[in-house]
């Protein structure tokens, strides 16, 4: 059965939880579905996350700096990509609160507030957003390189550990967000829950030993 995706808008960022917890959204003909997706650390909250870490573990929301630093990442990005010539006919049309709403749907993937599922129409919308648009091979890598540079410029958290997971999930994401981005427009995907992204194999963040 071929698999849907959501991920960070422009490239929606798959359904799935963090690896092996979750399922992506399929068409009812069993299509894949697209969709469109720091630093001061700010505090975090002491909760058991979804994917079963450990209690003194953070979200990735809380250690890349919350929403404020995610606005920021979005609103310098778009900025990058509203100038460049590969990715910027995409987002011609992009209503100005876009990165705000990207931030909010990057935020509840990595375990922040459920913002966009509440207020711009969760998983399914963000899907609908981004079907029929024929993305390449070159756009999508032109996607990554301008937000890891956004990345770098607003401060997220440059330890191993994050990053390895923020990269994950754009690799992930854009790469079937692509495959995805075939699909006609009349395409209706199921309604799944938001994607839920986790640290992966580092489990955590850098940690500097006492001595």
């Amino acid at each position: 059965m071929k698999r849907a995706v959501l991920g960070p808008p422009f490239f929606v960022f798959a359904t799935m939880k963090a690896p092996g917890q979750g399922t992506r959204p399929i068409c009812p003909s069993g299509q894949l579905a697209s969709c469109a997706v720091f630093g001061d650390i700010a505090p975090f909250h002491i909760s058991k996350g979804n994917d079963g870490m450990t209690a003194d573990v953070p979200t990735l929301y809380d250690w890349a700096g919350g929403a404020d630093r995610l606005t920021r990442l979005t609103s310098t990005f778009y900025d990058k990509v509203a100038k460049d010539p590969v990715v910027g006919p995409v987002f011609r049309n992009m209503s100005p609160d876009h990165p705000t709403h990207v931030a909010a749907f990057i935020g509840e993937v990595f375990g922040g507030p459920k913002t966009y599922s509440e207020k711009h129409g969760g998983h399914r919308e963000m899907v609908m957003h981004h079907l029929d648009k024929h993305l390449t091979e070159e756009q999508r890598r032109r996607w990554i390189s301008l937000l890891m540079d956004s990345a770098d410029e607003v401060g997220l958290p440059d330890d191993p550990e994050f990053r390895s997971a923020f990269a994950a999930y754009i690799e992930w994401g854009t790469r079937l967000a692509k495959m995805n981005s075939n699909l006609g427009a009349t395409c209706d995907p199921e309604e799944e829950p938001m994607p839920q992204w986790g640290w992966g194999v580092p489990g955590g963040p850098y940690k500097p030993s006492a001595g």
